[in-house]
């Protein structure tokens, strides 16, 4: 089976609700969730898809996921396709790798982001006026910066367009001091942790978002992804200077060739070259097998 069966619908699933890259297929009790090869930037979805993006975000997600389960719960439930079982079994070598069962949660509306460096939006906010997300930084500092110490930064969840960066006060009046303050803690601690790991093994993980939700006692769960090239900004340690946009391993990549093209960033997008999907689909296995310490096999 090929990544082009995914772009179907699967015989005997509900139809999936389908985002840039993930398909969730709501079965009652619990939800499967599927990563496709499918790749975005700039809010578009690109043609043509990175192969084995699916199975390497998939594979990097759940590693993190039990390397910080004491940290805080996660919505894994099942991670064999082999296990999967009902009407899922006549999909089990297309979901192989690409797919989990997921315990159902409500969604926090705000993606939370920790930034131990200056880069991306973050760069963008501070050459404007000085600040990232409501958070005063020194004069004088350079594109890929160190922080003196990681930020907070929650940003709007958006259905279509751009996430929208917001100070702290807006999430905390939204949910609440206590629950805001105590997501804040655990994405703090996460990128912490996560941050110390990578650099032993040659990364630095620039910036990530972490998504939550809400079980039915209410209490947090760390869902969707986990510190994957898709969601974090990874550079390799021996090439990061300070003052530009250093090498990754994330989809910098692809966003550097979009821009070089002159594309207005309103669809169609640009097709992506094989060049282009060979060397991103390269950096992220470079990556996963990095941080994990595991051969990918595809």
């Amino acid at each position: 089976m090929t990544e082009a069966l995914l772009e179907t619908l699967l015989p005997g699933l509900p139809p999936p609700r389908r985002g840039k890259v993930r398909d969730v297929y709501d079965l009652g009790d619990r939800v499967l969730l599927v990563a496709t090869d499918r790749i975005s930037a700039f809010d578009a979805v690109l043609s043509p898809g990175i192969p084995d993006k699916g199975r390497i975000l998939t594979g990097l997600s759940n590693f993190w996921f039990r390397k910080f389960a004491g940290v805080v719960p996660n919505h894994l439930m099942e991670t064999d396709a082999a296990r999967f079982g009902g009407a899922l079994e006549p999909h089990r070598e297309l979901l192989r790798g690409r797919a989990v069962l997921a315990r159902k949660c409500r969604v926090v509306p705000f993606e939370c982001v920790a930034r131990g460096y200056l880069a991306g939006s973050g760069w963008k906010d501070y050459k404007a006026a000085g600040l990232v997300c409501g958070n005063r930084l020194p004069a004088g500092l350079r594109e890929a910066d160190r922080l003196g110490e990681p930020l907070f930064t929650p940003a709007t969840k958006a259905e279509t367009g751009h996430d929208e960066n917001v100070p702290f006060a807006a999430m905390a009046s939204a949910l609440g001091e206590a629950l805001a303050g105590r997501l804040r803690d655990l994405t703090l601690a996460l990128y912490g942790g996560a941050a110390a790991y990578a650099e032993e093994r040659g990364i630095l993980l620039a910036d990530t978002k972490f998504e939550f939700g809400l079980d039915g006692e209410g209490a947090i769960v760390w869902i969707d992804e986990a510190l994957t090239p898709d969601s974090s900004r990874f550079w390799p340690k021996e090439t990061w200077r300070p003052g530009g946009s250093p090498p990754s391993y994330d989809k910098q990549f692809v966003r550097d060739f979009l821009e070089k093209t002159g594309w207005n960033k309103t669809p169609p997008a640009p097709v992506l070259p094989p060049d282009v999907v060979a060397g991103t689909r390269a950096r992220y296995v470079e990556a996963y097998e990095k941080l994990t310490g595991i051969r990918f096999g595809g």
